[in-house]
Formats: C-alpha cells, sequence, structure tokens
C-alpha cells in the first residue's frame, strides 16, 4: 500500500540504511528480538504506549497447506481457490472440527481490483474518529503492473484454505465481488459485526527502489469521536508480533529497513481501518511492490503461499494463546 491515500500520511523522512540484515536484528527491540530468536532457533515463530515486548512462547504447530508451492506467476491465472463471490463479507461453513473450531477470522484484502473505475466512489471522505479521510484508493503495483489489489485478494484466499483447515470460520471484507471498496470505515465495520476474534488486513507498500522487508501495523490508543481503540490496543500488538515473528519464520524476509527501526512493527493512529475496530486488529505490509527485490517475490505464487502461511500461523499462535 502506498503511503498517500485515505489510511496513510506520506512518509516522515527516511531514517539512514542500517546495513546488513544481521545489524538490523541485533538493534531490535530487545523483546520483540528476543521472541524472534526463540522462533527462529526452535520453530516457533511506533510506540503510542505499546510496550515493543514479544512474550516468548511454545511454538503453534505449522497450519496445514494443501500446496506449498503452486506454480504460477504475476501474468497468470491465480492458483489460490476460487469461489463464487457471494456478498462484501464472504465466508464458507468451517469444518466440524479443528484446534480453530468456534473461532472467527476476518481477513481484509487490502483494495479492490476494480477500484481504478470508480474515482468518485472511492475519493468520497468518510469519518475515521479522528478525522475525514477518502473511502479507499487504488492501491499501488509492480514496475510490471501486477497490482496490489490483485495481490491482496490470492494471499487472501490462501489465508482462508489454509484457517478453515484449522476449523476457524473465515470473513472476507471484499473477494471481487463488489464494484469498489469497501471503504475504510465499512471494512472495520464487517470485522465489529462479525466480533471477530481477530483482524488482519493484507497490503503491500509502494514505496522507494531499496526500501525493502515487511512491516506489521499496530493500532496506537484513540479515543475520539467514533474511534476507540483502548481495549484492542494490547490483544492487537499480541497478534501482531505473532504475525511477524511467524512472516519471518516461514518467508524468510527481513523487517523492514526503511520504517520501524528494524522491528518490523509501527504503531499508528491514523488508519481508519484500526481507528474504528472493536476487535483486535492489525495491517501488514508484506513488502515494497516498487523494489525489484521484493517485487520478485511479491510476484511468485510460491512466495504468496509462504505469506500467507506465515501470517495464518501467526493467527493460529494468536488464538490458541
Amino acid at each position: 500500500m502506498s503511503y498517500v491515500g485515505p489510511d496513510f500520511e506520506p512518509p516522515q523522512p527516511r531514517r539512514p540504511r542500517r546495513g546488513p540484515l544481521t545489524v538490523a536484528l541485533a538493534a531490535l527491540v530487545p523483546g520483540a528480538l528476543l521472541g524472534w530468536l526463540v522462533y527462529e532457533t526452535v520453530g516457533g515463530s511506533g510506540d503510542d504506549g505499546g510496550s515493543g515486548r514479544a512474550t516468548v512462547r511454545s511454538s503453534p504447530p505449522p497450519v496445514s497447506s494443501a500446496s506449498d508451492t503452486p506454480a504460477d506467476d504475476a501474468k497468470k491465472p491465480s492458483a489460490s481457490p476460487s469461489r463464487k463471490p457471494t456478498a462484501s463479507s464472504t465466508s464458507a461453513p468451517a469444518p466440524a472440527s479443528g484446534p480453530l473450531k468456534g473461532k472467527v477470522v476476518v481477513i481484509d484484502p487490502g483494495h479492490n481490483p476494480e477500484n481504478f473505475q470508480h474515482a468518485s466512489e472511492i475519493n468520497r471522505k468518510v469519518n475515521i474518529g479522528t478525522n475525514w479521510k477518502e473511502c479507499d484508493t487504488t492501491g499501488t503495483s509492480t514496475n510490471d503492473g501486477y497490482t496490489e489489489a490483485k495481490f491482496t485478494l490470492d494471499v487472501a484466499h490462501r489465508m482462508r484454505t489454509l484457517l478453515e483447515k484449522q476449523g476457524a470460520t473465515v470473513k472476507l471484507t471484499q473477494d471481487g465481488d463488489r464494484p469498489y471498496g469497501p471503504c475504510v470505515d465499512e471494512r472495520a465495520r464487517i470485522g465489529n459485526q462479525a466480533k471477530a476474534d481477530a483482524v488482519v488486513s493484507v497490503h503491500a507498500d509502494g514505496s522507494g527502489a531499496g526500501n525493502r522487508g515487511f512491516h506489521v501495523i499496530l493500532p496506537g490508543a484513540v479515543h475520539a469521536g467514533a474511534a476507540d481503540t483502548r481495549a484492542i490496543v494490547a490483544p492487537s500488538r499480541d497478534l501482531g508480533e505473532r504475525v511477524a515473528g511467524r512472516f519471518v519464520a516461514v518467508t524468510g524476509s527481513a523487517p523492514s529497513n526503511y520504517i520501524g527501526d528494524g522491528t518490523g512493527l509501527v504503531t499508528r493512529k491514523d488508519l481508519g481501518g484500526l481507528n474504528l475496530s472493536t476487535v483486535p486488529k492489525v495491517f501488514i505490509e508484506c513488502g515494497n511492490m516498487r523494489d525489484s527485490k521484493d517485487a520478485a517475490l511479491l510476484t511468485s505464487g510460491a512466495w504468496r503461499q509462504k505469506a500467507a502461511q506465515g501470517i495464518s500461523e501467526g493467527i493460529v499462535s494468536f488464538l490458541r494463546g
């Protein structure tokens, strides 16, 4: 996702590069570093009042996958599972049993493939509690034209398959079944109305070339207008740390080298999708579509399966406690 749009402000001045990944990891917030090192060693895996602490817990069992290496690329039809769209909040019956039986997960694929055809609709302002922002944006794309909206929907489909195999009831905020959107306020509302146990909004960044890596965005404490995130700040941080830890372990990707001070975690108060949420929720920027090396990963079906696996394992870890 580009940092110019409905849920993003222009980026802050870029900090100096920290050098090789080993240097970046050495600079991690101690708690987060410890959590990730434990994940890497034993297979388990922004401020605004957040502790920056990652609690060390035993690793969850891997999320089962029907296909770890689907053979496709950015210019071929998606290898992810497909369904006939029904409504803006879509779901399928959960399996009768599994460790996540009774749990509801909402996956929010960023943007919509048809947003570019509805400029007036997505540019209208909606109230995000702290101020007003555009309903949505078109998202970004790689230099070769592979769109963020296509990427996010593909990863969402893969996540849905993995999580349903664990017994979860999974809902998507959109499944290519509506002409545009939904707007950022409706995206939050879908998760709230589903009484979701966890919500993850999937994105990819549109930063400058040379900026690489993923980062997870956590809600800051906001209490203004229709927004009150105070009750979800702590559980959302827990969710975000687990997703980040498993994303590193499964994909091998490093935390962002341009935002988050090497931690892979960023706290923000200007995102409508987070501000209006009443259930634990995080965003993940899986990589930078404008960097050729990151783009090579994001356009690989095999890597997208790993991304879906890493995010899903983080969700499973959070829900199982």
